[in-house]
Protein backbone atom coordinates (compact mmCIF):
# COMPACT_ATOMS: atom_id res chain seq x y z
CA UNK A 1 0.00 0.00 0.00
CA UNK A 2 1.07 3.42 -0.49
CA UNK A 3 2.59 5.79 2.24
CA UNK A 4 -0.42 8.14 2.06
CA UNK A 5 -2.82 5.08 2.22
CA UNK A 6 -4.28 4.99 -1.18
CA UNK A 7 -4.60 1.66 -2.79
CA UNK A 8 -4.93 1.81 -6.14
CA UNK A 9 -4.23 5.60 -6.63
CA UNK A 10 -2.40 6.09 -10.19
CA UNK A 11 -4.11 3.10 -11.83
CA UNK A 12 -5.27 6.12 -14.37
CA UNK A 13 -1.87 7.84 -15.25
CA UNK A 14 -1.14 3.56 -17.47
CA UNK A 15 -2.15 3.79 -20.92
CA UNK A 16 -3.77 0.43 -20.56
CA UNK A 17 -5.09 0.69 -24.23
CA UNK A 18 -2.06 0.55 -25.80
CA UNK A 19 -1.22 -2.85 -23.50
CA UNK A 20 -1.98 -6.05 -24.37
CA UNK A 21 -3.29 -9.26 -22.41
CA UNK A 22 -4.97 -12.81 -24.10
CA UNK A 23 -7.98 -10.87 -25.52
CA UNK A 24 -6.25 -8.07 -26.80
CA UNK A 25 -6.31 -4.35 -25.55
CA UNK A 26 -6.02 -4.52 -21.39
CA UNK A 27 -8.39 -1.12 -21.86
CA UNK A 28 -10.94 -3.31 -19.31
CA UNK A 29 -8.16 -4.34 -16.49
CA UNK A 30 -8.55 -0.85 -14.20
CA UNK A 31 -11.98 -1.42 -14.05
CA UNK A 32 -11.32 -5.16 -13.07
CA UNK A 33 -8.72 -4.10 -10.37
CA UNK A 34 -10.97 -1.81 -9.08
CA UNK A 35 -13.84 -4.71 -8.80
CA UNK A 36 -12.11 -6.59 -6.35
CA UNK A 37 -12.89 -4.24 -3.69
CA UNK A 38 -16.20 -4.20 -4.42
CA UNK A 39 -18.79 -4.89 -1.44
CA UNK A 40 -20.74 -7.06 -3.86
CA UNK A 41 -18.93 -10.69 -3.73
CA UNK A 42 -20.35 -11.47 -7.00
CA UNK A 43 -18.99 -8.62 -8.27
CA UNK A 44 -15.38 -9.06 -7.19
CA UNK A 45 -15.67 -12.80 -8.14
CA UNK A 46 -16.41 -12.02 -11.86
CA UNK A 47 -13.29 -9.59 -11.79
CA UNK A 48 -11.15 -12.39 -10.30
CA UNK A 49 -12.33 -15.21 -12.99
CA UNK A 50 -11.95 -12.31 -15.56
CA UNK A 51 -8.64 -11.28 -14.54
CA UNK A 52 -7.33 -14.46 -14.37
CA UNK A 53 -8.73 -15.47 -18.13
CA UNK A 54 -6.79 -12.12 -18.99
CA UNK A 55 -3.25 -11.53 -17.67
CA UNK A 56 -3.27 -15.17 -16.59
CA UNK A 57 -4.95 -17.51 -20.08
CA UNK A 58 -4.19 -20.61 -19.35
CA UNK A 59 -0.60 -19.83 -17.83
CA UNK A 60 0.35 -17.49 -19.94
CA UNK A 61 1.38 -14.13 -19.02
CA UNK A 62 1.50 -10.69 -21.20
CA UNK A 63 2.71 -7.23 -21.43
CA UNK A 64 -0.46 -6.24 -19.19
CA UNK A 65 0.32 -8.58 -16.64
CA UNK A 66 3.43 -6.58 -15.60
CA UNK A 67 1.45 -3.29 -14.96
CA UNK A 68 -1.44 -5.32 -12.70
CA UNK A 69 1.10 -6.49 -10.40
CA UNK A 70 1.92 -3.49 -8.35
CA UNK A 71 -1.64 -2.98 -8.01
CA UNK A 72 -2.71 -6.39 -6.94
CA UNK A 73 0.05 -6.44 -4.37
CA UNK A 74 -1.84 -3.03 -3.12
CA UNK A 75 -5.10 -4.77 -2.69
CA UNK A 76 -3.17 -7.72 -1.02
CA UNK A 77 -1.38 -5.24 1.72
CA UNK A 78 -4.32 -3.60 2.32
CA UNK A 79 -6.34 -5.37 5.52
CA UNK A 80 -9.49 -3.68 4.09
CA UNK A 81 -9.28 -5.71 0.75
CA UNK A 82 -11.80 -8.95 0.44
CA UNK A 83 -10.75 -12.29 -0.48
CA UNK A 84 -6.88 -11.33 -0.25
CA UNK A 85 -6.36 -15.48 -0.51
CA UNK A 86 -7.65 -15.14 -4.03
CA UNK A 87 -5.58 -11.88 -4.85
CA UNK A 88 -2.50 -13.85 -3.33
CA UNK A 89 -3.05 -17.00 -5.26
CA UNK A 90 -3.80 -14.75 -8.67
CA UNK A 91 -0.24 -12.59 -7.64
CA UNK A 92 1.63 -16.20 -7.22
CA UNK A 93 0.42 -17.75 -10.63
CA UNK A 94 1.39 -14.39 -12.32
CA UNK A 95 5.05 -14.80 -10.79
CA UNK A 96 5.69 -18.67 -11.81
CA UNK A 97 2.80 -20.06 -13.60
CA UNK A 98 1.78 -23.88 -13.29
CA UNK A 99 4.17 -24.65 -11.11
CA UNK A 100 4.49 -28.27 -12.38
CA UNK A 101 7.00 -26.16 -15.22
CA UNK A 102 9.48 -25.45 -11.87
CA UNK A 103 9.33 -28.94 -9.39
CA UNK A 104 11.13 -30.66 -7.73
CA UNK A 105 14.40 -28.24 -8.25
CA UNK A 106 12.61 -24.83 -8.28
CA UNK A 107 12.81 -21.57 -9.95
CA UNK A 108 16.49 -22.01 -11.92
CA UNK A 109 16.40 -17.71 -11.82
CA UNK A 110 19.86 -17.77 -13.73
CA UNK A 111 18.59 -19.64 -16.62
CA UNK A 112 15.53 -17.94 -16.25
CA UNK A 113 17.37 -14.21 -16.96
CA UNK A 114 19.43 -15.92 -19.76
CA UNK A 115 16.13 -16.78 -22.13
CA UNK A 116 14.55 -13.33 -21.44
CA UNK A 117 17.83 -11.50 -22.86
CA UNK A 118 16.94 -9.31 -25.97
CA UNK A 119 13.40 -9.67 -25.51
CA UNK A 120 12.95 -6.06 -24.04
CA UNK A 121 14.05 -4.80 -27.62
CA UNK A 122 11.59 -7.36 -29.60
CA UNK A 123 8.36 -5.99 -26.86
CA UNK A 124 9.56 -2.30 -27.53
CA UNK A 125 9.24 -2.82 -31.10
CA UNK A 126 5.55 -4.99 -30.68
CA UNK A 127 2.64 -2.54 -31.86
CA UNK A 128 -0.45 -1.45 -29.66
CA UNK A 129 -3.38 -3.90 -30.00
CA UNK A 130 -6.60 -3.32 -31.94
CA UNK A 131 -8.84 -1.57 -29.40
CA UNK A 132 -13.06 -0.79 -30.37
CA UNK A 133 -16.43 -1.65 -29.55
CA UNK A 134 -17.22 -3.85 -32.87
CA UNK A 135 -15.52 -7.10 -32.58
CA UNK A 136 -16.33 -8.24 -36.50
CA UNK A 137 -13.57 -5.39 -37.33
CA UNK A 138 -10.85 -6.69 -34.81
CA UNK A 139 -7.53 -6.80 -35.76
CA UNK A 140 -4.95 -9.55 -34.49
CA UNK A 141 -2.30 -6.72 -34.78
CA UNK A 142 -0.28 -8.51 -31.89
CA UNK A 143 -0.17 -11.78 -33.25
CA UNK A 144 0.56 -10.86 -36.85
CA UNK A 145 3.52 -9.36 -35.36
CA UNK A 146 4.70 -12.29 -33.12
CA UNK A 147 4.32 -14.72 -35.59
CA UNK A 148 6.57 -12.75 -37.94
CA UNK A 149 9.27 -13.52 -35.73
CA UNK A 150 11.61 -16.45 -35.64
CA UNK A 151 10.99 -18.95 -32.82
CA UNK A 152 14.47 -18.09 -31.30
CA UNK A 153 13.01 -14.48 -31.07
CA UNK A 154 9.17 -15.55 -30.07
CA UNK A 155 11.08 -17.54 -27.01
CA UNK A 156 13.11 -14.30 -25.82
CA UNK A 157 10.11 -12.25 -26.17
CA UNK A 158 7.54 -14.46 -24.05
CA UNK A 159 10.29 -15.20 -21.64
CA UNK A 160 11.24 -11.42 -21.60
CA UNK A 161 7.22 -10.92 -20.67
CA UNK A 162 6.99 -14.07 -18.20
CA UNK A 163 10.15 -12.14 -16.24
CA UNK A 164 8.88 -8.70 -16.27
CA UNK A 165 5.90 -10.26 -14.32
CA UNK A 166 8.32 -12.59 -12.13
CA UNK A 167 10.08 -9.53 -11.10
CA UNK A 168 7.13 -7.68 -10.50
CA UNK A 169 5.58 -9.82 -7.77
CA UNK A 170 9.53 -10.50 -6.58
CA UNK A 171 9.21 -6.20 -5.44
CA UNK A 172 6.16 -8.01 -3.14
CA UNK A 173 9.05 -10.07 -1.31
CA UNK A 174 8.72 -8.08 2.35
CA UNK A 175 5.01 -7.90 2.08
CA UNK A 176 5.19 -11.99 1.60
CA UNK A 177 7.26 -12.23 4.51
CA UNK A 178 5.25 -10.09 6.65
CA UNK A 179 2.22 -12.26 5.63
CA UNK A 180 3.63 -15.39 7.37
CA UNK A 181 2.45 -14.15 10.80
CA UNK A 182 -1.21 -12.61 9.88
CA UNK A 183 -3.80 -13.96 11.65
CA UNK A 184 -5.38 -15.71 8.32
CA UNK A 185 -3.79 -19.27 8.11
CA UNK A 186 -5.03 -19.35 3.89
CA UNK A 187 -2.43 -16.25 3.83
CA UNK A 188 0.13 -17.91 5.79
CA UNK A 189 0.06 -20.88 4.01
CA UNK A 190 -0.02 -19.16 1.13
CA UNK A 191 2.60 -16.47 1.46
CA UNK A 192 4.35 -19.32 2.38
CA UNK A 193 4.03 -21.19 -0.82
CA UNK A 194 4.57 -17.82 -2.95
CA UNK A 195 7.73 -17.36 -1.11
CA UNK A 196 9.01 -21.02 -2.23
CA UNK A 197 10.07 -19.44 -6.34
CA UNK A 198 12.13 -16.55 -5.33
CA UNK A 199 15.64 -18.07 -4.50
CA UNK A 200 17.29 -14.81 -5.15
CA UNK A 201 15.51 -13.93 -1.94
CA UNK A 202 16.53 -17.13 -0.03
CA UNK A 203 18.46 -15.14 2.84
CA UNK A 204 15.76 -13.19 3.82
CA UNK A 205 13.03 -15.58 3.72
CA UNK A 206 14.62 -18.61 4.93
CA UNK A 207 14.65 -17.48 8.59
CA UNK A 208 10.80 -16.47 8.28
CA UNK A 209 9.88 -19.81 6.72
CA UNK A 210 11.90 -21.94 9.44
CA UNK A 211 9.94 -19.75 12.31
CA UNK A 212 6.58 -19.99 10.17
CA UNK A 213 6.99 -23.93 9.74
CA UNK A 214 8.36 -24.29 13.91
CA UNK A 215 4.91 -22.11 15.10
CA UNK A 216 2.34 -24.33 12.75
CA UNK A 217 3.70 -27.41 13.27
CA UNK A 218 1.60 -27.50 16.74
CA UNK A 219 -1.64 -26.06 15.50
CA UNK A 220 -1.85 -26.36 11.34
CA UNK A 221 -0.24 -29.55 9.86
CA UNK A 222 -0.73 -28.63 6.43
CA UNK A 223 0.66 -24.99 6.97
CA UNK A 224 3.61 -26.40 8.58
CA UNK A 225 4.35 -29.32 5.40
CA UNK A 226 3.87 -25.81 2.86
CA UNK A 227 6.46 -24.12 5.21
CA UNK A 228 8.65 -26.82 5.28
CA UNK A 229 8.76 -27.56 1.50
CA UNK A 230 9.09 -24.41 0.61
CA UNK A 231 12.27 -23.72 2.71
CA UNK A 232 13.03 -26.80 1.11
CA UNK A 233 13.04 -25.37 -2.58
CA UNK A 234 15.54 -22.07 -0.88
CA UNK A 235 18.27 -24.62 0.55
CA UNK A 236 17.42 -25.41 3.61
CA UNK A 237 16.53 -29.06 4.46
CA UNK A 238 13.96 -29.65 7.13
CA UNK A 239 15.38 -32.07 10.14
CA UNK A 240 16.01 -35.26 10.13
CA UNK A 241 13.36 -35.84 13.35
CA UNK A 242 10.09 -34.54 10.98
CA UNK A 243 10.42 -38.16 9.07
CA UNK A 244 9.20 -39.75 12.38
CA UNK A 245 6.50 -37.45 12.88
CA UNK A 246 2.89 -39.53 13.57
CA UNK A 247 1.55 -37.05 10.82
CA UNK A 248 1.88 -38.37 7.34
CA UNK A 249 1.85 -34.86 6.00
CA UNK A 250 4.84 -33.63 8.29
CA UNK A 251 6.78 -36.74 6.92
CA UNK A 252 5.88 -36.17 3.26
CA UNK A 253 7.07 -32.62 3.70
CA UNK A 254 10.03 -32.97 5.34
CA UNK A 255 11.45 -36.07 3.05
CA UNK A 256 10.58 -33.77 -0.14
CA UNK A 257 12.29 -30.83 1.36
CA UNK A 258 15.62 -32.95 1.99
CA UNK A 259 16.04 -34.25 -0.67
CA UNK A 260 15.44 -31.21 -2.72
CA UNK A 261 18.57 -30.12 -0.89
CA UNK A 262 20.59 -33.06 -0.09
CA UNK A 263 20.02 -34.76 -3.66
CA UNK A 264 21.97 -37.64 -3.80
CA UNK A 265 23.67 -37.62 -0.53
CA UNK A 266 19.80 -37.93 1.20
CA UNK A 267 19.63 -40.95 4.13
CA UNK A 268 17.96 -43.80 3.46
CA UNK A 269 14.80 -42.39 5.78
CA UNK A 270 14.19 -39.93 3.52
CA UNK A 271 14.54 -42.23 -0.01
CA UNK A 272 11.78 -44.89 2.01
CA UNK A 273 10.20 -41.98 2.90
CA UNK A 274 9.20 -40.50 -0.93
CA UNK A 275 9.06 -44.13 -2.07
CA UNK A 276 6.31 -45.08 -0.05
CA UNK A 277 4.32 -42.14 -1.18
CA UNK A 278 5.40 -42.78 -4.76
CA UNK A 279 4.51 -46.32 -4.40
CA UNK A 280 0.83 -45.38 -2.95
CA UNK A 281 -2.02 -47.27 -5.13
CA UNK A 282 -4.55 -50.37 -3.60
CA UNK A 283 -1.74 -51.96 -2.48
CA UNK A 284 -0.05 -49.29 -0.73
CA UNK A 285 -2.22 -46.78 0.55
CA UNK A 286 0.31 -43.72 1.89
CA UNK A 287 -1.77 -40.71 1.50
CA UNK A 288 -2.92 -37.46 3.64
CA UNK A 289 -6.64 -37.55 2.83
CA UNK A 290 -7.79 -33.87 3.38
CA UNK A 291 -4.44 -32.30 3.35
CA UNK A 292 -4.30 -29.31 1.73
CA UNK A 293 -0.55 -28.04 0.74
CA UNK A 294 -0.69 -26.47 -3.15
CA UNK A 295 2.26 -27.53 -4.64
CA UNK A 296 1.71 -29.47 -7.34
CA UNK A 297 -1.98 -28.88 -7.01
CA UNK A 298 -2.13 -30.66 -4.32
CA UNK A 299 -0.69 -33.94 -5.76
CA UNK A 300 1.41 -35.27 -2.51
CA UNK A 301 2.33 -38.12 -3.83
CA UNK A 302 3.11 -37.38 -7.35
CA UNK A 303 5.49 -34.83 -5.74
CA UNK A 304 6.95 -37.05 -4.25
CA UNK A 305 7.77 -39.29 -7.42
CA UNK A 306 8.62 -36.17 -8.75
CA UNK A 307 11.42 -35.85 -5.98
CA UNK A 308 12.84 -38.95 -6.56
CA UNK A 309 15.31 -37.91 -9.62
CA UNK A 310 17.11 -35.83 -7.30
CA UNK A 311 18.18 -38.50 -5.67
CA UNK A 312 20.81 -39.75 -8.56
CA UNK A 313 21.02 -43.12 -9.88
CA UNK A 314 21.77 -45.07 -6.98
CA UNK A 315 18.11 -44.96 -6.59
CA UNK A 316 16.82 -45.75 -10.07
CA UNK A 317 16.04 -49.67 -9.54
CA UNK A 318 13.57 -48.70 -6.92
CA UNK A 319 12.07 -45.59 -8.09
CA UNK A 320 11.13 -47.32 -11.17
CA UNK A 321 9.16 -50.23 -9.36
CA UNK A 322 7.62 -47.26 -7.39
CA UNK A 323 6.47 -45.29 -10.07
CA UNK A 324 5.22 -48.46 -11.96
CA UNK A 325 3.46 -49.33 -8.50
CA UNK A 326 1.50 -46.19 -8.68
CA UNK A 327 0.52 -45.84 -12.13
CA UNK A 328 -2.64 -48.53 -12.69
CA UNK A 329 -4.28 -46.10 -9.62
CA UNK A 330 -3.99 -42.77 -11.08
CA UNK A 331 -5.99 -40.79 -13.75
CA UNK A 332 -6.44 -37.36 -14.54
CA UNK A 333 -3.94 -35.05 -14.02
CA UNK A 334 -1.98 -37.00 -11.38
CA UNK A 335 -1.36 -39.63 -13.94
CA UNK A 336 0.57 -36.64 -15.41
CA UNK A 337 3.79 -36.58 -12.95
CA UNK A 338 3.99 -40.30 -12.60
CA UNK A 339 4.02 -41.30 -15.78
CA UNK A 340 6.35 -38.60 -17.24
CA UNK A 341 8.97 -40.08 -14.33
CA UNK A 342 8.81 -43.65 -15.73
CA UNK A 343 8.94 -42.18 -18.84
CA UNK A 344 12.34 -40.35 -18.46
CA UNK A 345 13.28 -43.24 -16.73
CA UNK A 346 12.28 -46.43 -18.77
CA UNK A 347 13.74 -43.69 -21.97
CA UNK A 348 16.96 -42.18 -21.17
CA UNK A 349 17.78 -41.38 -24.84
CA UNK A 350 14.23 -39.40 -25.78
CA UNK A 351 12.15 -40.79 -28.41
CA UNK A 352 12.11 -44.00 -29.95
CA UNK A 353 12.62 -44.16 -33.48
CA UNK A 354 10.38 -45.02 -35.95
CA UNK A 355 9.52 -48.26 -36.70
CA UNK A 356 11.31 -49.76 -33.46
CA UNK A 357 8.87 -53.31 -32.66
CA UNK A 358 8.01 -54.01 -29.32
CA UNK A 359 9.74 -57.18 -29.26
CA UNK A 360 13.40 -54.86 -29.17
CA UNK A 361 12.42 -52.66 -26.41
CA UNK A 362 15.16 -52.87 -23.30
CA UNK A 363 13.27 -54.41 -20.29
CA UNK A 364 12.34 -51.23 -18.27
CA UNK A 365 10.95 -50.08 -21.23
CA UNK A 366 8.77 -52.99 -22.22
CA UNK A 367 7.61 -53.14 -18.69
CA UNK A 368 6.20 -49.97 -18.93
CA UNK A 369 4.00 -50.46 -22.17
CA UNK A 370 2.91 -53.24 -20.47
CA UNK A 371 1.37 -51.41 -17.77
CA UNK A 372 0.40 -48.95 -20.05
CA UNK A 373 -1.49 -50.62 -22.18
CA UNK A 374 -3.01 -52.49 -19.07
CA UNK A 375 -4.65 -49.44 -17.44
CA UNK A 376 -7.44 -47.66 -18.97
CA UNK A 377 -7.90 -45.47 -16.13
CA UNK A 378 -4.51 -44.10 -16.52
CA UNK A 379 -5.60 -42.89 -20.33
CA UNK A 380 -8.87 -40.87 -19.29
CA UNK A 381 -9.59 -37.34 -17.96
CA UNK A 382 -13.27 -38.22 -16.22
CA UNK A 383 -14.80 -40.29 -18.74
CA UNK A 384 -12.61 -38.62 -21.74
CA UNK A 385 -9.31 -39.37 -23.38
CA UNK A 386 -6.88 -36.52 -21.76
CA UNK A 387 -5.12 -35.43 -24.53
CA UNK A 388 -2.23 -34.11 -22.59
CA UNK A 389 -1.32 -37.73 -21.91
CA UNK A 390 -1.41 -38.79 -24.82
CA UNK A 391 0.97 -36.60 -26.07
CA UNK A 392 3.13 -37.06 -23.22
CA UNK A 393 3.20 -40.91 -24.00
CA UNK A 394 3.49 -39.47 -27.93
CA UNK A 395 6.57 -37.72 -27.34
CA UNK A 396 8.61 -40.92 -26.41
CA UNK A 397 7.36 -42.17 -30.03
CA UNK A 398 4.78 -44.74 -28.23
CA UNK A 399 1.01 -44.91 -29.51
CA UNK A 400 -0.98 -42.15 -28.39
CA UNK A 401 -3.90 -44.26 -27.33
CA UNK A 402 -4.19 -47.12 -25.44
CA UNK A 403 -6.01 -49.60 -28.01
CA UNK A 404 -2.86 -48.30 -30.33
CA UNK A 405 -0.73 -49.33 -27.28
CA UNK A 406 -1.90 -52.58 -27.37
CA UNK A 407 -2.09 -53.74 -30.99
CA UNK A 408 1.58 -52.42 -30.51
CA UNK A 409 2.66 -54.94 -27.73
CA UNK A 410 1.18 -57.50 -29.27
CA UNK A 411 2.78 -56.75 -32.41
CA UNK A 412 0.06 -55.79 -34.71
CA UNK A 413 1.34 -52.76 -36.97
CA UNK A 414 0.00 -49.20 -36.29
Amino acid sequence: MREDGRVLDGLDDIDWVRLGHAYGSAGDVPGLLRALRSPDEEERQAAFGALYANIFHQGSRYEASAYAVPFLLELLADPATLDRELVLYLVTALAVGYDERWLPEGVPVAEFRRAADGGRELLAAKPPPWHGDDETQKEYVEWAYVESLDEADQQRLWAHIELAVYDAVRAGVPLLRDLLTDADPGLRAGAAYALAWFPEDAAGSLPALVAAAGAALEVDEDEAATALVAAGLLGAAPDAGLLTDARPVIRWAAAVGRARVLGADADQATVDELLGWTAAGPGNRLTADGAEVPFLDGDLNGYAGLSLRLLGPRHTDRAFDALLDRLPAVTGEQALPVTSEALRLAFPDGSLPTGVPCAALAPRQRRLVELLARSPEVWLFGDSTFVNFSLLVGDYGLPRSREAMLAYLEGVPT
